[in-house]
């Protein structure tokens, strides 16, 4: 009885890992004009010096200012505010936005970009197919359908800001239109870095949109775009084991970034997944394995910015 027993417990697999030394590294410069603080709390005085501007996320306090939100101070110039860590998405025109419609109405379809309300992408504001241009008709509305549907995906931009806050869409380049197969991933709106450019080809092999709103796009990389589609075209051809592996290792490590409040762009989702490379897909997500990537990459982004 106790050779089977000892049989059973050589065969059983045991994942340890060893603890390994790491150099401390300084993430972020100390904000000296402004008493040293990078995070702060409602109620927390973020300068008494009164040659600051007040921004958004602060109010002065006996002329002192003061954070009225969680979050990170951010100074430009002579202006101070707050960015929250978590919040919903406060859109200006020319973000790039990856949403989900939810209603199709009379000339305009609804869409969900995880903002305080829904955003308005109207009829005439998308490309028609053929990239026709004329003036919308009665027959472009009853076929409204034909080019996007409940639950559809779609990339656009902000093209302007209602007087309540809601945003309206517009898809008038090839780039923006109706997303294929791929993997959509939620994060905070607060986490994406502002760029000039929001669409990246990857060099392992997949894209990416990163969507101001939050909301990450994953898709296998595109071949030859049939330009008279309109945007409304998506390839439903499978998709390669390889492919799927590189999206699902990019979904994992984006999540990782997410959950340590590192800032997505380009080059920290890159090195994120260099980072992971040695480990399984599944592993990830473990709480001490993306401990470690995360340090790395935070390590590798730092010695770049140095």
């Amino acid at each position: 009885m106790r050779r089977l027993h000892l049989q059973k417990t050589e065969n059983m697999a045991a994942d340890m890992r060893l603890p390994t030394f790491r150099k401390q590294v300084s993430l972020s410069p100390s904000l000296s004009a402004l008493d040293g603080k990078d995070l702060v709390v409602p109620g927390d005085v973020i300068t008494s010096d009164t040659g600051f501007m007040r921004g958004h996320g602060t109010y002065m306090d006996e002329e002192k200012l003061t954070a009225s939100v969680a979050g990170e101070v951010e100074r430009v110039n002579k202006l101070v505010c707050v960015r929250p860590l978590r919040t919903r998405f406060n859109g200006e025109v020319g973000d790039v936005v990856v949403g989900r419609i939810t209603e199709v109405q009379q000339k305009r379809w609804k869409v969900e970009t995880n903002s305080r309300l829904d955003s308005v992408l109207l009829l005439s504001s998308v490309n028609l197919p053929g990239g026709e241009l004329r003036r919308r008709s009665a027959e472009d509305e009853l076929t409204m359908r034909d080019y996007l549907q409940e639950g559809d995906l779609i990339s656009a931009e902000v093209q302007s800001v209602f007087s309540d806050g809601a945003l309206s869409l517009h898809t008038r380049s090839l780039k923006y239109g109706k997303l294929g197969q791929g993997v959509l991933v939620q994060l905070s709106p607060s986490l994406i870095k502002r760029q000039k450019t929001h669409f990246h080809n990857l060099p392992c092999g997949a894209s990416i949109i990163l969507g101001n709103n939050g909301f990450v796009w994953l898709y296998p990389a595109p071949g030859q775009q049939d330009e008279e589609a309109g945007g409304y075209y998506t390839s439903l051809e499978p998709v390669s084991l390889s492919d799927r592996e590189v999206i699902s290792r990019l979904r994992n490590c984006l999540l990782a970034l997410g959950a340590h409040k590192v800032l997505l762009y380009d080059t920290s989702v890159l090195y994120c997944y260099e980072s992971s490379l040695p480990h399984q897909i599944k592993d990830i997500l473990k709480p001490e394995v993306m401990e470690e990537i995360v340090m790395v990459t935070r390590q590798k982004l730092v010695e770049q910015e140095g």
